[in-house]
């Protein structure tokens, strides 16, 4: 079978699905965790654990049920809430948290940045332009 033949093959099965997204990789890291603490601890159940959790990320990227898995992704994404920036890249995380400062918009809620080290800031919010000042 010619190279170009497979990708079109599996270009087609997942025609319709939704591919990895959060939740699946984050399995598939657990996994791979358990799996190397299984291969020195030798504790018989870690091995069929991380294989039940390949199992269902594989079962999440080959759903055809899109929606709901956004749903199940997005629920996982909202309960990491102010953990994800720190997960995804710790160094970008800690510069922004050094570098900046968020506040949120008395009449809206809308998340707005400020620079750290400026002293009052008067702030326009970007959603419904209200004005309200922030020490920064």
């Amino acid at each position: 079978m010619a190279q170009g033949d497979f990708n079109r093959r599996a270009q087609e099965f997942m025609s319709g699905r939704r591919g990895p997204d959060d939740l699946a990789s984050l399995c598939v890291w657990i996994a791979v965790v358990l799996a190397v603490i299984d291969v020195f601890a030798r504790i018989g159940w870690l091995s069929w654990a991380s294989m039940a959790l390949v199992a269902y990320a594989v079962w999440r990227m080959c759903s055809k049920n899109v929606y709901a898995r956004m749903a199940e992704n997005n629920a996982f994404l909202k309960a990491l809430g102010p953990a994800r920036p720190w997960l995804r890249d710790p160094r970008r995380a800690a510069h922004e948290l050094r570098a900046y400062k968020h506040a949120a918009c008395p009449s809206c809620g809308q998340r707005v940045r400020v620079p750290r080290g400026k002293g009052k800031l008067r702030v326009t919010c970007p959603k419904c332009h209200g004005k309200f000042e922030v020490k920064s």
